[in-house]
């Protein structure tokens, strides 16, 4: 008789792409070793997960709501007005968890920052890039609650360099904090290719809206009369692949992975938000960038500002961005070319009481 294969809830947070992309690696890995994943989330998350493993278990869990404010000085407010529903949709996707163990009879639960996704009865990861969460002046509650969160599970995935140089800085590294925590090194489903160049400029959008679709006005605006060749990837998962020619603007609404590594390595400059997923996507293929933060979203702004502190990646505020100061890209240096290797067997033990 067969031995049934270690099955792994993988279920990542619907924010924007970044939490579901960089999931797509350790899934990858989980299938090339024998692991059965079954993949879990909602939204566009969800979307992207099943174009990507469409022969996968696909489950739904509860739509956090998460939605940004048209004016970024009233983030904050706006996400705690929304957290009554989302400590429901938590409360509604741990009860949903615990019937899933037994039901797929699961020997270990993967969590990319969705808080209620895990169970006492097996090995359950969060995977976070943030162990500091930022929030202006309530960083210090928001981060220790946070804490409180990752403490149910059994270890804390950071997808980042434990030493410096580093990608998150503050937010994935502390001095103490009675975690058990594993750094595995920036995670990328993206691989560099030597192709020729086909486009000057790569313009990648994701995240919640409105603020996709703000920046998405903005860009085109800006880019009207722009003579050089850009791909414009609008970051809005749907149910066929549309692409449009405006002048020297080649549209795309979404790209799988191989389109999208494909893009990558055959464009220039990128320009793109400041979100964690998308620097180790940069940082993996060696591409520069101009970095435009989300308004009011604390992490995206910390980021931003340290690259270009550092001399690494420049940056402007969706509000004063200029065609123009893509000038400004060559005089960085671009980030950290740093390798890492991660022992995916090792790691898997735990789910197997290794």
């Amino acid at each position: 008789m067969d031995q049934r294969p270690t099955t792994i809830l993988v279920a990542p947070l619907n924010w924007g792409l970044g939490h579901a992309a960089r999931c797509i690696p350790i899934i990858r890995e989980l299938k090339a070793l024998g692991f059965r994943p079954i993949l879990a989330s909602d939204g566009q998350a969800l979307d992207l997960l099943k174009k990507e493993f469409p022969d996968d278990t696909l489950l739904e869990l509860p739509s956090y709501q998460i939605e940004y404010a048209k004016e970024g000085r009233n983030f904050k407010w706006k996400l705690l007005k929304n957290s009554p529903r989302m400590i429901e949709a938590v409360l509604d996707e741990h009860r949903i968890v615990k019937g899933w163990v037994k039901e797929y009879d699961l020997d270990g639960i993967i969590s990319d920052n969705r808080l209620g996704v895990f169970s006492k009865k097996v090995p359950s990861v969060f995977m976070t890039h943030q162990l500091n969460v930022l929030s202006g002046n309530t960083s210090w509650i928001t981060t220790q609650l946070h804490r409180a969160v990752v403490k149910k599970f059994t270890e804390c995935w950071i997808p980042d360099f434990e030493k410096k140089p580093n990608l998150s800085g503050k937010l994935g590294h502390l001095t103490k904090t009675g975690l058990k925590l594993r750094y595995l090194g920036p995670l990328s489903r993206l691989e560099k290719q030597p192709l020729q160049r086909k486009y000057d400029v790569m313009v990648i959008l994701s995240g919640p809206e409105p603020q996709r679709g703000m920046l998405e006005e903005i860009l085109r605006h800006e880019l009207t009369d722009y003579p050089n060749r850009v791909l414009f990837v609008r970051g809005v998962v749907e149910a066929e692949q549309v692409i449009s020619q405006e002048g020297s603007i080649t549209f795309y609404n979404y790209m799988g992975s191989e389109e999208l590594q494909q893009a990558f390595n055959e464009s220039g400059v990128v320009i793109c938000r400041s979100g964690y997923t998308t620097l180790m996507d940069l940082a993996k293929l060696g591409k520069k960038a101009f970095l435009i933060p989300t308004p009011g979203q604390t992490e995206q702004e910390y980021l931003a500002r340290r690259l270009k502190k550092e001399g690494l990646l420049p940056y402007a505020t969706q509000d004063k961005f200029r065609i123009s100061q893509l000038d400004d890209v060559v005089l960085y240096a671009g980030l950290p070319k740093k390798k890492s290797s991660i022992d995916w067997k090792k790691l898997f033990c735990l789910f197997e009481g290794k």
